[in-house]
């Protein structure tokens, strides 16, 4: 695979999958793995996410429709004046909301990303959420895209219609070559700052280990909207006590052996989780980035609602 840096100049061209690529014979168990995702992803998007997909995401803006004789009540300020003109009464323009959207996942494949406790593990719920969220989209006519990232642009596959588009995205996800280990959120935004032309919903979907990426999100969000969606294993916030155990760095590769039996070490453990949580809140509150964050030793679906219902209360 040839990785698609994202740092300066104009965005370069990402590695895509040929189009028969999708058709190509899959091992039996990630196979149904996918189909697993698909049926879930698929019914909860149909039943659950519909209404709420469509009352949060609306269109990027509005088109002009026609032009028609002005009424009573109408604005003045939609008033055609050049149709007025030419045809002796007042004429206003007419706009409709521009409903299309693209939806674009950007899925953290880095070292961390992948080190999880659960058995389906950080990109196993990745890969779901990443279904449900394009086939919502799917369902309502609008784009799905992907961005997979390390500490760089590792693919992109532009927006595109359908389900049958879903799924090569969630296969993408999980039959990924291997990734780069750590974890840069800025390249990913600057990336995609450059290459999403039109006004698009991001998900950042991220175990949130990085720093640095501030700025480089509050430019993202000037043009489109952006909502970070943070995956939380159990062992990010809390040491069990199961005595010596020796940590790796995912990403650095570092090692540290600790006494987990040692409450004054889980305590340490537990404020740097903490002090680590609120500084990825303040950031994202910064640039002003929602954030839904969802637990892997619980169901994704549940906060994913109240996200939706939430943003639709207050529209």
């Amino acid at each position: 695979m040839v990785a698609a840096t994202a740092s300066g100049g104009a965005a370069p061209p990402a590695p895509t999958l040929g189009d028969g690529a999708l058709d190509a014979g899959l091992p039996p168990q990630l196979a149904a793995q996918i189909r697993r995702i698909e049926i879930r992803a698929r019914r909860l998007a149909s039943t659950l996410l519909a209404g709420d997909y469509r009352s949060v995401f609306r269109g990027a803006g509005i088109e002009f429709a026609e032009a028609r004789e002005y009424t009573m009540g109408d604005d003045v300020r939609l008033i055609d004046w050049n149709v007025t003109a030419r045809m002796g009464t007042p004429w206003v323009k007419r706009y409709v909301e521009e409903r299309e959207l693209s939806v674009v996942c950007a899925v953290d494949l880095s070292a961390s990303q992948l080190a999880a406790r659960p058995a389906s593990g950080r990109l196993g719920v990745a890969a779901e959420v990443l279904a449900l969220l394009s086939f919502a989209a799917a369902f309502n006519n609008d784009r799905a895209g992907l961005l997979t990232f390390s500490d760089r642009v590792e693919r992109f596959v532009p927006p595109a219609r359908g389900p049958r588009h879903v799924l090569r995205l969630v296969r993408e996800v999980l039959l990924h070559p291997p990734p780069h280990p750590g974890t840069s959120i800025a390249a990913a935004a600057d990336y995609l700052g450059r290459v999403l032309r039109r006004r698009s919903i991001v998900f950042l979907i991220t175990d949130g280990f990085d720093r640095g990426f501030e700025q480089a999100l509050r430019a993202l969000t000037r043009r489109h909207e952006v909502v970070a969606i943070t995956l939380v294993d159990p062992l990010d916030l809390a040491l069990p006590a199961l005595g010596l155990v020796e940590l790796e760095d995912a990403e650095r590769g570092e090692r540290l052996l600790l006494d987990s039996a040692d409450r004054r070490v889980r305590r340490r453990y537990a404020q740097a989780a903490q002090a680590r949580t609120e500084a990825r809140r303040a950031t994202l509150l910064a640039t002003g980035v929602d954030e839904i964050e969802l637990r892997l030793d619980r169901d994704y679906v549940e906060p994913l609602l109240r996200y939706f219902r939430r943003r639709a209360a207050r529209r």
